[in-house]
């Protein structure tokens, strides 16, 4: 089966005259017959880009949510009120407060800006789980990450409540994983739980070792040299073929990958589509 994974949020845009940025992720995974939207960007952008682009996304089948802040989950009210009532595929912990504190105590909320009971109201059928599952023929969510490599450290500054004393572990975090011709595509929102903790969980859950590409934010923008570093090498340890970085990739690690891992790295934007 051939699938096409199509970029319509995030916080660059391509050649697609008239398409707009904003800082969120979105990304419209298409096959023979079906359709999914993965995260729904912050609520500025998605139909917009997705008209712009000639996506009908009232054909969209289900939602699949990444986690719940709200550059992923923002474009749901809007998505809704165009296509009706949709299966949302979600963690139970997707409406957990979430707010970014920083060192002089000043919080932002970050989590999803609306409540369960009005989503639905508008038509969202959530569907939560904490483990792995299949979604459609050949495409699985990973679930809950494992948290094995001791140098992904995740983002600090990260809450469960606006005084900074409870850390958000994002246990909620997951990635959608295609299982292709070619090997395994994993398509990332944030990738909170690590990029190579990600790619090693999706290699388990299929039982595919090969890594065709990997799609979206890897969230190395917010992380160590450090971990900079180990990452690149243990991506080409394990011999990934594309990178498509995205959203919360950063600009100075999407120029690290770019040295290191020449040919493989690409930066991937608003209207970036990948044949699968």
């Amino acid at each position: 089966m051939r699938f096409r994974v199509t970029i319509l949020c995030d916080n660059s845009v391509g050649p697609i005259s008239g398409t707009l940025g904003e800082h969120g992720f979105a990304a419209l995974v298409e096959w023979g017959g079906g359709s999914l939207l993965f995260d729904t960007g912050g609520g500025d952008t998605l139909l917009h880009n997705a008209t712009r682009m000639n996506r009908d996304l009232r054909q969209v089948s289900a939602v699949a949510l990444s986690h719940g802040h709200y550059d992923h989950t923002g474009g749901l009210r809007q998505f809704l009120q165009l296509a009706g009532t949709k299966p949302i595929y979600a963690h139970p912990a997707l409406f957990t407060p979430r707010y970014r504190v920083k060192d002089n105590g000043e919080s932002l909320s970050i989590g999803i800006p609306f409540g369960e009971e009005y989503l639905r109201g508008i038509g969202a059928a959530f569907d939560f789980a904490d483990g792995s599952r299949e979604i459609a023929p050949s495409i699985f969510l990973t679930g809950s990450v494992s948290r094995r490599n001791s140098f992904e450290l995740g983002d600090s500054g990260l809450f469960c409540d606006s005084k900074g004393c409870h850390a958000d572990p994002l246990g909620d975090d997951q990635s959608l994983v295609i299982v292709g011709e070619k090997g395994l595509v994993l398509l990332l929102g944030c990738c909170h739980a690590g990029l190579i903790n990600t790619i090693e969980a999706a290699r388990e859950l299929t039982g595919v070792e090969r890594v065709q590409a990997v799609i979206g934010g890897t969230h190395l923008g917010f992380c160590s040299q450090k971990q900079l570093g180990a990452t690149v090498n243990a991506l080409r340890r394990m011999g990934v073929g594309k990178i498509y970085g995205a959203h919360c990739t950063g600009f100075t690690a999407a120029a690290k990958l770019h040295q290191e891992l020449p040919g493989q790295y690409h930066h991937a934007m608003v209207g970036t589509s990948v044949e699968i």
